[in-house]
């Protein structure tokens, strides 16, 4: 069958266009949900939900347009026909795992952040900043819009609209909004208490307030866990309420049937909602894509999945180990595909476009040039061309040996011009400067095979030729660490 990833890019109208985006109470929203199909072809609508939502049909990652802001691809994303699948990363290389798998959407989940994190429960233990932290890894390392989870937004209405502030800027595209207590508590756990109506509906127009003053359009999921704490009824009228006061998303945590989640999903028609396929034994049944679908849910987070497995490779994994083997081939990536999947492969491909190469000199100079001696076996004499001036004069003459300010014995032999010379093991010329010999003191730092040596004293007890005075003499000549050949004469 041919892919429909093409599809899932046509533009659609926009049930969370940022044109219709005042959301205040009862603003008009755009784009009903979609219509059921007749009976004669539901066969064939449910096939092609199938390819719709299959995230290895979709496209490249669901990954923005060039420019595009992650809230923009998000809606984008919500826009589009089908039931989307968003699995829920803890850190960032469970996110880019979630991207090659070719998902259009994720979101962080809480509950595994705190596990992978902390190594602690989700009962309210981890902070704002840790997940701002936490937010800003898992958005760097991938191209496709991230949910993030915002708890109880860490306070009062004041603290939400920070909390809303920080997620825009670690590039959450989503983030999810509740109305627990503090300290909150996983939402299909027990102990868990909600706030008022009054302020469950102030912190959604608090996020509100500070997604508009932003200048941001990041999605708001509003999430009520009072079908646990209170009743059905109560987390119904809650999410009316929420849609009323600009919610994007709507979500009641942990309804525990399929009439619960069609009660659901009746409320606000125009507004998408979010199913959450609690792993491993939740309240909410597991359904099929295609069913929560039919229901009429826009977006699928799977919260577990990703730390539930980790967590039973890893205890698998340290049982082979402790038992004297390594993990089996099935369990275990080989090193190849584990760099690939981090991107060793990618890195130094990019890496070749920055390397490097040695500036060379234009000139080719030898020790033979300075001494007068053949400087290869058998007396052979380089054929380069010996240079009239030094190649480089990188240090003027500070002192003239003549000069009437008095600064000492050495002051003569401080500015006496040195030549110092370097020549790679590959034969290739590094330096050929004219430097006065009191710099030369201080460039050890520059070149450690200089350290240690005296050249004051090498100076001042160099042999003086009577026909040219001390003109090339040798003060050091020697092969440092790398195998550099570094030579200084009187220039």
């Amino acid at each position: 069958m041919a892919c429909y990833a093409a599809l899932l890019h046509q533009p659609l109208a926009s049930t969370l266009s940022p044109c219709n985006s005042s959301r205040g109470a009862g603003a008009a929203r755009a784009s009903p949900r979609l219509q059921r199909v007749a009976t004669s072809r539901l066969a064939s609508a449910r096939a092609l939900a199938r390819v719709r939502i299959s995230p290895r049909c979709a496209a490249p990652a669901g990954a923005g347009a060039p420019g595009e802001k992650p809230a923009a691809a998000l809606r984008r994303v919500l826009e589009t026909p089908g039931a989307h699948q968003a699995p829920a990363c803890y850190d960032a290389l469970s996110a880019r795992l979630v991207e090659r798998a070719g998902f259009r959407a994720c979101f962080t989940s809480g509950f595994s952040i705190s596990a992978a994190r902390l190594g602690l429960p989700d009962v309210g233990l981890i902070s704002y900043g840790e997940m701002i932290d936490q937010g800003r890894l898992i958005t760097e390392a991938v191209s496709i819009p991230v949910i993030g989870d915002a708890d109880n937004g860490y306070g009062n209405a004041m603290n939400v609209k920070r909390t809303v502030k920080g997620f825009i800027n670690v590039g959450f595209a989503g983030m999810i909004l509740e109305d627990q207590v503090s300290p909150k508590a996983c939402g299909h756990t027990q102990g868990r208490k909600v706030v008022s109506r009054e302020e469950a509906i102030m912190r959604i127009k608090a996020a509100v307030d500070a997604r508009n003053e932003s200048g941001s359009d990041i999605v708001i999921v509003a999430r009520t866990d009072s079908r646990q704490a209170l009743s059905l009824d109560e987390a119904l009228w809650r999410v009316r309420a929420f849609a009323d006061a600009g919610a994007d998303v709507l979500f009641i945590d942990a309804l525990a049937s399929r009439e619960e989640m069609k009660a659901f999903c009746a409320i606000a028609p125009g507004v998408p909602k979010m199913a959450n396929m609690l792993e491993g034994g939740g309240k909410t049944p597991i359904l099929s894509p295609v069913e929560l679908e039919e229901i009429g849910y826009k977006i699928i987070a799977y919260p577990l999945s990703l730390i539930g497995v980790s967590m039973r490779a890893m205890e698998d994994a340290l049982i082979a180990i402790k038992s004297g083997r390594v993990p089996p081939p099935s369990s275990l990536p080989s090193f190849e595909e584990i760099k690939d999947t981090l991107g060793f492969n990618h890195y130094y491909e990019e890496e070749k476009r920055y390397v490097a190469t040695p500036a060379q000199s234009s000139y080719r100079t030898t020790y033979s040039d300075y001494t007068g001696e053949p400087s290869s076996p058998g007396g052979a004499r380089s054929t380069t061309e010996k240079p009239q001036e030094p190649v480089i004069d990188i240090l003027p003459q500070l002192y003239d040996i003549g000069s009437s300010g008095s600064r000492g014995p050495s002051t003569g032999f401080w500015s006496r011009t040195l030549r110092l010379m370097i020549t790679g093991r590959d034969g290739v010329q590094k330096i050929d400067a004219r430097i006065p010999a009191g710099f030369l003191e201080g460039m050890t730092r520059i070149i450690p095979g200089l350290a240690g040596a005296n050249i004051m004293e090498r100076l001042r007890n160099a042999p003086i030729d009577a026909d040219n005075p001390q003109n090339g003499q040798i003060l050091l000549d020697f092969e440092d660490a790398m195998g550099d050949r570094i030579q200084v004469f009187i220039a």
